[in-house]
């Protein structure tokens, strides 16, 4: 089990989490990002830079996940192509997003972007707070605890 990060917009406070997260249960963090990314020095926390451009970043991930790995994403159309290989993604507010949901975030993702790509002015996320980091956190050590069990023999 790995735990990728799609770290570009990833807020600051969750990777903190996954940092404290990755040195108590030793489970490696990697961090998949456009631009040079600052980690604190752990053998279980890793940052990667790809090159720039649209989905590098993404697709980089959807390279190198596999089953059983977690994937922190806020990216709807990465969260799908991860799940298809059966990994599981939380979003940065601590929403599990799986394949019994998959599907109703991608029509609510491409139907905003219809009315954004006509012109309509649509609201963005709403601020980030610390009911979200918290959610969060209890969502992934609730996750890492399956998927430890799921994966024993």
């Amino acid at each position: 089990m790995r735990i990728w990060v799609d770290a570009d917009a990833c807020p600051g406070v969750i990777k903190d989490i996954l940092y404290r997260v990755a040195n108590r249960t030793q489970i490696m963090v990697t961090l998949i990002a456009n631009q040079m990314l600052h980690v604190p020095p752990s053998p279980w926390i890793q940052a990667r830079q790809v090159s720039a451009g649209a989905d590098v970043a993404d697709q980089s991930i959807v390279d190198q996940v596999t089953a059983y790995d977690v994937v922190i994403t806020a990216d709807i159309p990465l969260a799908a192509l991860v799940i298809e290989k059966q990994a599981w993604v939380i979003d940065p507010r601590g929403d599990l997003i799986d394949s019994h949901s998959i599907e109703a975030r991608l029509s609510l993702r491409n139907f905003m972007q219809d009315l954004r790509d006509n012109g309509v002015q649509t609201s963005g996320p709403a601020p980030f707070t610390d009911k979200d980091s918290r959610a969060f956190a209890n969502q992934l050590d609730r996750l890492i605890t399956r998927v430890q069990r799921q994966s024993k023999p």
